[in-house]
């Protein structure tokens, strides 16, 4: 599957299939919790807000490979927890997503706070860096990067 056969879907957590939710945040928690051994709580309950949407690709089965979530935080959209599986790297589903993101959202201002090592793949989506270096809760250092709404 390369990008540009992504099968990218978009959805607020009451249009979810409980399975594909439960894959979605198994998911998740492979990518940040063990892979990136990040010990936090990924369900925060932002996921359920209703202006939260769920971008995820699924492969051929329907089953979720990869995955990000966009949070309304009022006057912003952010983007965060944005995870592929180990097993559908390189194939341009994360940025398959952020396209998606672009084009549903694209016109509004948009945050995120980026894995210093992947400040340069958010920059070629129009992300830029918007202040200091950080450590999140698990040391891992981070970069918040802000993209201005297509009209700003």
């Amino acid at each position: 599957m390369d990008q540009s056969h992504a099968d990218v879907r978009t959805q607020r957590f009451l249009e979810l299939d409980p399975m594909v939710a439960y894959r979605l945040w198994a998911l998740r928690s492979e990518v940040f919790v063990i892979e990136q051994e990040a010990l936090y709580l990924d369900l925060d309950g932002r996921d359920t807000e209703p202006g939260t949407w769920h971008v995820w690709c699924a492969d051929g089965d329907g089953v979720p490979v990869a995955t990000l979530r966009v949070l309304d935080d009022g006057g912003v959209r952010r983007v965060g927890r944005v995870a592929t599986d180990e097993g559908h790297r390189g194939r341009g589903l994360a940025a398959a997503m952020m396209r998606e993101v672009l084009s549903r959202w694209g016109s509004e201002p948009m945050v995120l706070d980026a894995q210093v090592r992947l400040a340069d793949w958010y920059g070629r989506f129009g992300f830029v860096v918007s202040g200091d270096e950080f450590e999140d809760e698990d040391g891992m250092p981070h970069l918040p990067m802000r993209r201005e709404g297509a009209s700003g």
